[in-house]
């Protein structure tokens, strides 16, 4: 073999070592890219959520109570008189002066009504009405008296006591502690779901809070815009979380 053909011989042997390597480069390049790739495509939504049983802790109570008469003088009169007798009462049961607000008179003009049931522009009489609303952290105490109030129309009193609305004023701090517990419900339910593969769950790479809600304890109710119920002293608050987890 002369040395001109050696030297090509050896060009060609040295072109194939370089395609090879640059062929088993580009598969292993490749490959740890389909790796990567899969690793930042692989993951598993799924929603947790957490339930808990709260009693309010603040209420608003309204009550009411009206005078008819021909005359206005008279109606406001009388308004004026039962006004002390129905605080005097709210007091004896317990309820401060500090938590009881007396609104303005609301005054009602009573027409006369025709043969069709319709109002005249005569001039029958006039309703007064006065509003008083309790704002009380007592709310056992505030819903009992609520119920009894009613004792005032012995009293020739023309009362009226309406349902307490109930809040609970520790709301933010619990949302915080119920949306921690929801996303850690999501992380168990995503490893239960992943058993079954032999995978586990990385680490988390997104969380949307859904719904978060308050309701009556024997409520099924559920709202895309949550509930806040005020009608229940005894309340169940919601919370949803929808999370994904990376797949390992």
């Amino acid at each position: 073999m002369n040395l001109n053909t050696l030297r090509s011989t050896q060009i060609i042997i040295l072109g194939i070592c370089i395609a090879a390597a640059t062929i088993a480069s580009s598969f292993i390049i490749s490959h740890g890219l389909y790796r990567i790739m899969k690793f930042r495509d692989e993951q598993i939504t799924v929603t947790g959520s957490a339930q808990k049983e709260i009693k309010s802790d603040f209420l608003t109570w309204n009550c009411s109570f009206s005078v008819r008469s021909q005359s206005m003088i008279d109606a406001y009169k009388k308004l004026t008189e039962d006004l002390p007798i129905v605080k005097e009462y709210l007091l004896s049961k317990g309820i401060s002066e500090n938590e009881i607000v007396v609104s303005q008179t609301i005054t009602t003009t009573l027409f006369k009504k025709n043969e069709k049931g319709n109002d005249t522009n005569d001039i029958q009489g006039y309703l007064l009405t006065q509003n008083i609303e309790i704002r009380s952290t007592d709310v056992d105490k505030v819903t009992e008296i609520s119920r009894e109030s009613t004792e005032l129309l012995n009293k020739n009193i023309e009362y009226v006591s309406y349902a307490p609305q109930y809040i609970y004023t520790k709301l933010d701090g619990l949302k915080v502690e119920m949306l921690a517990e929801a996303s850690e419900n999501a992380k168990l339910r995503a490893q239960s779901m992943l058993n079954a593969t032999g995978n586990k769950i990385g680490v988390m790479r997104s969380a949307k809070m859904g719904v978060f809600q308050i309701t009556p304890l024997t409520s099924t109710d559920i709202s895309d815009y949550g509930i806040n119920d005020t009608t229940s002293l005894h309340k169940k608050v919601m919370a949803v979380v929808s999370a994904s987890f990376a797949i390992q």
